[in-house]
């Protein structure tokens, strides 16, 4: 079988400093959805000049937005586990379609867990016997702080503007996995979205919070950078529920 090496990048600085570590990546992969933050494919082409390779964007051919899921599904997660709906059709079903059409490769698999997550990327093997997998981040020790750094020191264009505004991960403007300190916080930065969200957890009768709904959130609760806020690019590729 001919090995395949691919960099799943979730258009965050960790996934792709994590195949630029590796160094022998073979395919890069983004799958992009419309909630993510317009800049995310500015940094994309950027990746591509940085590699001089293209990355290959995937996208779900089923349905185009959170809210489109959310809808389907009739809320927002199964209440017995971690499973969104959004996880599972905008990210998860596209890379398992995508590797239903790779079955005679030998697969390995390059993800952007730091130190600090060894735990995650120890289930990531168990849950994902397809594919071998690397960790280059946990393999230096380096930390995110850390990669961030280097990033910076290494590399003359920008990260995704979403850090610049002070979140944590470059995840989906509206991330159905954030909690108060981070809703309130899209509740300043992006009020349309914070708006439609609140509109849809009406429509479907289930609130994104376990206490309360977002028209009932109190603007000065929760601190976005105490919560536990994964990249849900790395997640959303690997959810297995």
């Amino acid at each position: 079988m001919k090995e395949l090496k691919v960099c799943w990048v979730s258009a965050g600085v960790s996934s792709f400093m994590a195949g630029w570590l590796a160094g022998d990546v073979d395919e890069w992969i983004y799958i992009d959805i419309d909630d993510q933050h317009k800049d995310s494919m500015r940094f994309i082409k950027d990746i591509e000049k940085a590699i001089g390779k293209n990355v290959e964007i995937l996208r779900s051919e089923q349905y185009k937005t959170v809210e489109e899921c959310v809808l389907s599904f009739g809320g927002f997660r199964n209440p017995y586990n971690s499973f969104a709906p959004c996880t599972n059709w905008l990210k998860k079903r596209v890379r398992k379609k995508w590797e239903s059409e790779h079955q005679d490769y030998d697969l390995t698999y390059v993800w952007g867990f730091d130190l600090k997550e060894k735990n995650r990327a120890e289930r990531t093997i168990e849950a994902n016997p397809q594919a071998k997998h690397e960790f280059p981040l946990i393999d230096k020790n380096l930390s995110k702080e850390e990669v961030h750094g280097l990033f910076e020191r290494t590399f003359d264009f920008k990260r995704p503007l979403m850090y610049d505004l002070g979140y944590p991960n470059n995840n989906c403007i509206g991330c159905v996995k954030g909690g108060m300190g981070y809703w309130n916080r899209i509740r300043k930065d992006f009020p349309e979205v914070f708006e439609a969200r609140s509109i849809l957890e009406r429509k479907v009768g289930y609130s994104i919070l376990r206490d309360c709904y977002l028209d009932e959130l109190d603007p000065n609760r929760g601190n976005m950078n105490t919560e536990i806020f994964p990249d849900c690019g790395i997640m959303c590729y690997l959810a297995d529920k």
